[in-house]
């Protein structure tokens, strides 16, 4: 590697460029998006780049058919799972950066002690969401075991009619 490369080194064959620098050390990205910040509301939603809101995680509590209580409670599953999945690992995370911290009385494993009370905390929300997502799943189900009645009335006429089909007896 010469002085002038400063790090950078070309693939072999295909031409892509390989930060040798980087080998043991990722790159940092950093991206900023720069603009109007103020859109309208005051704040920015998923349309401007930013993180969505929380009335873009649900839709409309319209409940005037089953398919709009079916797509309400899956909505509310995906996104309680979601949180969930995101939750916990802020508290993994929380409890590895709070671990770090030297405990002020220098006891053996008190940082460590410290950082689970603390992340357990955060642990219990993720739990909380997971428990969000299995409600919303039992909710529709239950709403189809209550309503199995009024739901088959109106499936039937739901249902495309039928094409007219070939009577190849009639000649």
């Amino acid at each position: 590697m010469s002085p002038q490369d400063n790090g950078v080194r070309f693939a072999k064959g295909n031409g892509t460029k390989v930060n040798s620098k980087t080998l043991f050390a990722p790159g940092i990205t950093l991206n900023v998006n720069s603009g109007n910040r103020n859109s309208g509301g005051g704040s920015m939603g998923a349309a401007h780049g930013g993180r969505p809101h929380a009335e873009a995680l649900l839709p409309a509590p319209e409940f005037t058919s089953p398919a709009q209580v079916r797509h309400y409670c899956n909505s509310l599953r995906a996104a309680a799972v979601t949180l969930s999945i995101e939750v916990a690992m802020g508290a993994e995370i929380l409890k590895g950066v709070l671990g770090a911290v030297p405990d002020p009385e220098g006891r053996i494993g008190g940082s460590r002690m410290r950082a689970a009370k603390v992340s357990r905390k955060l642990q219990k929300c993720a739990d909380a969401l997971r428990d969000a997502a299995k409600n919303a799943a039992a909710t529709y189900a239950l709403f189809q075991q209550q309503y199995e009645e009024e739901i088959n009335r109106v499936r039937h006429r739901a249902r495309r009619p039928h094409a007219p089909r070939m009577d190849w007896a009639q000649q």
